[in-house]
């Protein structure tokens, strides 16, 4: 299929801390590693020894973060930027005062926190994470007890593993992927079957608005994005944990669109993305799509029993976790 037109760029967003509020801008560059300047620093919990995020923390998302200047070009792990993490209640605190930041932060959330820069990519142990048990990932997706665990079985088999031992990418300290995508079609549609989708639930890099209907970008897995000069290859649906309905900064809580999401969208909502050529890109930018490539019947009989086989491994790992 040739390449056809899916929308422009909307919003480009970068978030200077994981799990905190993040900072619109109107242009960025981007290298293979995330948008220029994405998540430079997280909240390390210190009893755990780990990266924390939000959806074991959810009182970080009412704060916010900025650089204190513009973020010069090069930086990335190991060498990061001055932010100010602004408070719930207001309180400004720069990351050059990282004490008092620190001990606002351990209060703000009621235990030894620290907040640390993105580790140089040789320190692997500082992204190490801790096991997860089948109580975390409950909590952290809103499962129930008597429910089945989320299927995770649409991450590859070598990204479960990667994230089995560490609590983010080595290189990033995003969730999952250099990229996620959401567009103004899938808002559109979801918020149709109830709730508030502000944008600012999701957390993406890149909102397209899009005149298609529907989930749009989930017919894009296996296909590759064209806009400005970047090239991003589409991997796998967004699966939703508890983050969309909590309280953010700016947004009231709402469990509506996370009933939504998980009713109607099979708990997806956007997707993750890879970034196959950098470069520069601006809202306005025309995105396009090279859909992914049609599979003869004999390959998607292979495809088809792959995935059967990856979807019973995942689940007899989720068997194994601890309780």
């Amino acid at each position: 299929m040739s390449r056809v037109s899916v929308g422009t760029v909307a919003e480009l967003w970068r978030y200077p801390v994981k799990s905190m509020g993040g900072e619109k801008v109107q242009t960025s560059v981007l290298d293979e590693r995330a948008l220029h300047a994405d998540r430079m620093w997280a909240v390390r919990d210190l009893e755990l020894n780990a990266v924390t995020t939000a959806r074991r923390l959810p009182v970080l998302l009412g704060c916010t973060a900025r650089y204190v200047d513009e973020p010069r070009p090069g930086i990335g792990p190991g060498d990061v930027a001055d932010v100010v993490v602004t408070f719930p209640d207001g309180m400004e605190i720069a990351s050059s005062e990282r004490e008092a930041l620190d001990a606002r932060l351990s209060d703000l959330v009621g235990k030894p926190v620290a907040l640390v820069p993105l580790p140089p990519l040789h320190d692997k142990s500082a992204y190490r994470g801790v096991l997860t048990s089948k109580k975390d990932i409950r909590q952290q997706f809103g499962v129930a007890s008597d429910e089945p665990l989320p299927d995770f079985s649409m991450f590859p088999l070598r990204k479960l593993a990667e994230l089995a031992i560490y609590a983010t990418p080595v290189g990033i300290f995003a969730d999952a992927y250099a990229l996620h995508i959401v567009t103004t079609s899938s808002l559109r549609t979801m918020a149709l079957h109830g709730g508030d989708f502000d944008v600012r639930r999701f957390r993406p890099n890149i909102v397209i608005d899009s005149p298609l209907e529907g989930l749009a970008e989930q017919e894009w897995i296996g296909g590759t994005l064209q806009a400005g000069e970047v090239s991003a290859h589409v991997e796998i649906p967004t699966i939703r944990c508890t983050i969309p309905l909590r309280e953010q900064a700016g947004v009231v809580a709402d469990a509506d669109v996370m009933r939504s999401v998980s009713r109607h969208g099979e708990r997806c909502l956007g997707v993750y993305a890879d970034i196959a050529v950098g470069g520069a890109l601006s809202v306005g930018d025309v995105v396009q799509l090279d859909p992914p490539r049609a599979q003869n019947a004999a390959a998607a009989s292979l495809a088809r029993l792959a995935g059967r086989v990856k979807h019973n491994a995942v689940k007899t790992g989720n068997r194994i976790l601890p309780r």
